[in-house]
């Protein structure tokens, strides 16, 4: 009996995971199915028991860029370099939110799901994964008000038809969610041990913003001091996304290629961070 046990081969080895930086991509593409059932918990879940539902998505960018413009454009007099303002604030909004939700809720999967680790076996990078694609479904509704935004002032005459170079959207939000992952699976390894990590992450995001020309042009700064912005890998997509969109701000292909790069680095420190936190997280969680 045993040696029919034995002769039989194993269809499913589960094991800790070796290698810090593997990404193992072929378990996830194994896993794809799950990945999509954990998109549409993320996206219905959020939502779910709200009166106007997923209108949020438009309601939420809408009085932010209303409230930006009243008190960055009517009160501070911040210049928006001749662009109509709600223009000017959605675009960067809409890029920085994406971003934001991205680390924001990518911050907490081993503590937040916690429960589920310790019961069902899947690749663990999973989860962080259906976060940066669901929060992709957010950001394309909010693209479509984005859009719709700029129709209006195109009809007005006050903008200009984009262009081709509105194809480096792509690029450019794929770099938003590699530095909103490395960041979000960074810092959800630390908070398995530091749990207080975890009210620091809004008020780190918000001061990141105010360090990112969101709610300022890049010509805000003194050129004396903008080689010091251009240190931030966000600032150069926030730019990016006013020139593909708007047709102004600053766009470089160098400057590109160095957010690429950022990219690169913080999300090859997500996953190792992440790997090694998987082996042994559930003793001190």
């Amino acid at each position: 009996m045993m040696k029919e046990q034995h002769a039989h081969a194993w269809t499913v080895e589960i094991k800790p995971q070796s290698a810090w930086f593997n990404l193992n991509l072929r378990r996830i593409w194994q896993y794809r199915d799950l990945l999509a059932l954990f998109v549409k918990r993320d996206f219905i879940a959020q939502y779910k028991q709200t009166i106007l539902g997923p209108l949020w998505f438009l309601i939420q960018p809408m009085l932010t860029t209303i409230v930006f413009t009243v008190i960055f454009g009517n009160v501070a007099k911040i210049s928006t370099d001749g662009l109509p303002p709600l223009a000017f604030y959605l675009v960067g909004i809409t890029g920085w939110n994406y971003f934001a939700d991205c680390i924001s809720k990518t911050s907490n999967t081993f503590t937040s799901n916690a429960r589920i680790f310790e019961k069902v076996y899947f690749p663990r990078i999973i989860v962080p994964l259906s976060v940066v694609t669901s929060s992709l479904i957010r950001f394309s509704i909010q693209l479509l008000l984005l859009i719709g935004t700029i129709a209006y002032y195109v009809v007005k005459g006050r903008l200009e038809v984009p262009g081709l170079q509105v194809l480096m959207v792509v690029p450019l939000v794929a770099i938003l969610a590699g530095l909103g992952l490395g960041m979000g699976m960074t810092i959800s390894s630390m908070t398995t041990k530091y749990r207080d990590l975890q009210f620091l992450v809004s008020f780190g995001v918000q001061l990141l913003m105010y360090a990112t020309p969101v709610v300022y042009p890049l010509s805000f700064i003194s050129e004396k001091y903008r080689w010091v912005a251009m240190y931030n890998p966000l600032t150069s997509i926030i730019e990016g996304f006013r020139y593909i969109f708007l047709g102004a701000g600053s766009f470089s292909l160098l400057h590109l290629l160095y957010s690429f790069g950022c990219m690169c680095v913080i999300l090859m420190l997500g996953a190792f961070a992440f790997n090694r936190t998987e082996q042994s997280f559930i003793d001190t969680v």
